[in-house]
């Protein structure tokens, strides 16, 4: 199937032909025509299938030119990169068309956003916490949005957005068309999905769990951190077609600290981004690395989905997912656009588990290199990779209570009498037989 053969208006046509795609990947032109019929859609396709595409052709071919200044067009998805990501997809697609485009999300001054989307919007993309709190402030009307597309549905729950994303879905149109893409159906996009829209239909396409048949992928057995850092240095120095790697690490702390041991052997030519790092750092660093500027960028699991970069020619875990399904979604961030890619493991002892879980997945196993001969290994071990000394315990038994002495002594003869208050009374009937008073005086 060719772009010819989907019904595309001539905008859409010139603007995929000046980027030079010839042919729409499987989950486009088996998606295409369910939207274009009206109809809800859950797509299942994990990344790098072309799903940004898959639902953008079609709600553009169908949207119409309106003087009113509300967005037409909803795209929710979870991460401020995703948003500038899907801005620009949009962008690429309608140079012949008079869409106006916003893209909105959290940790920048929502003043600025609130009168940029006031001019008037027809496509918005956000994030929903954003989302939500411009509709509070009365910046953005609903009422005439048409199409509503949820993308990265199962990370938007993993990063908590249920309640923002519902309280949004009960603000909007009750007659729209829903567009739902997501890696996994979990149970709560099910119950999301049977809440809020109508009998979709499902498309599947390279569903996560199933690698990308272009993905080249390698594993190597590595005894501890140190000579994982050994590895990786040895990698990016020795390998000539590394020229643009993203190496995922499992934490905030790790990427950190890989990237100051990089720095010191690569300057200037390596990036890290987190959550910790401000905005305007990390769209700079994911600029630097679509330019060339940067080779290579160390990057979390969740940074890395708003990482659309055409010609990553590796990807290296560093660490092996403890999340079979955060394996796939990293090594298809090579790879993309029909073109070949490499994605490197480095696996420990400790996550043979992970692996095992990750093939289990897959339905097949990742390949097993040897380690290269030149590789340095270190003998110096991390304080969590330190055997730990246990020592025996030993438990002293105690006597039963019963069996246990008295905790206390008897008094002695002198110290157990006890004083008794005696009244008149009583003392001049004992004495007298008869109770005495005393007389009055005088």
């Amino acid at each position: 199937m060719h772009f010819e053969d989907l019904n595309l208006n001539s905008p859409l046509m010139r603007a995929i032909e000046d980027l030079g795609y010839k042919q729409p990947t499987t989950i486009q032109h088996r998606v295409f025509p369910i939207v274009m019929s009206g109809r809800d859609v859950c797509g299942i396709a994990q990344t790098g299938t072309g799903k940004t595409f898959a639902y953008l052709l079609p709600c553009l071919r169908q949207w119409k030119f309106d003087k009113n200044k509300a967005p037409q067009i909803l795209i929710l998805v979870p991460t401020r990169e995703l948003v500038v990501q899907v801005v620009e997809a949009v962008k690429k697609l309608t140079p012949y068309m008079s869409v106006v485009t916003v893209g909105v999300f959290g940790g920048v001054n929502i003043n600025t956003q609130q009168i940029e989307v006031e001019k008037g919007v027809d496509v918005l993309v956000a994030t929903p916490g954003r989302l939500f709190d411009l509709i509070m402030n009365g910046a953005i009307k609903t009422k005439m949005i048409k199409k509503l597309v949820i993308d990265e549905m199962d990370e938007m729950l993993n990063l908590g957005f249920r309640k923002q994303i519902t309280n949004i879905l009960e603000l909007l149109p009750i007659k729209r068309q829903n567009l739902l893409f997501s890696a996994t159906i979990t149970d709560e996009v099910e119950k999301l999905m049977n809440d809020y829209f109508t009998h979709p239909e499902r498309v599947e396409a390279a569903p996560t769990g199933t690698p990308l048949d272009n993905i080249i992928q390698v594993g190597y057995a590595v005894p501890n951190f140190n000579t994982k850092v050994n590895l990786l240095e040895l990698l990016l120095t020795s390998d000539t077609t590394m020229t643009k790697v993203l190496i995922f690490a499992a934490t905030k702390s790790l990427a950190d600290q890989l990237f100051e041991q990089l720095e010191t052997k690569f300057p200037e030519i390596v990036g890290v981004i987190h959550s910790n790092k401000e905005q305007n750092y990390r769209f700079n660093t994911v600029n630097q690395f679509k330019a060339g500027v940067f080779k290579y960028i160390i990057s979390t699991d969740v940074m890395a989905r708003g990482i659309d970069v055409a010609e990553v020619t590796h990807v290296i875990n560093f660490d092996t997912p403890d999340v079979p399904e955060n394996y796939i979604h990293r090594i298809g961030r090579t790879g993309r656009a029909d073109k070949k890619g490499i994605a490197i493991t480095f696996i420990t002892e400790k996550e043979t588990k992970e692996k095992i879980a990750i093939e289990a997945l897959m339905k097949q196993p990742i390949p097993m290199f040897a380690l290269p001969e030149a590789l340095e290994i270190s003998t110096v071990l991390t304080e969590d990779e330190i055997p730990k000394v246990r020592m025996k315990i030993i438990q002293i038994k105690l006597p039963k209570k019963e069996e246990r002495g008295a905790s206390f002594h008897e008094k002695s003869a002198k110290n157990s009498k006890v004083n008794v208050r005696k009244s008149r009374k009583d003392e001049m009937q004992k004495k007298y037989g008869k109770p005495k008073t005393r007389k009055a005086k005088g």
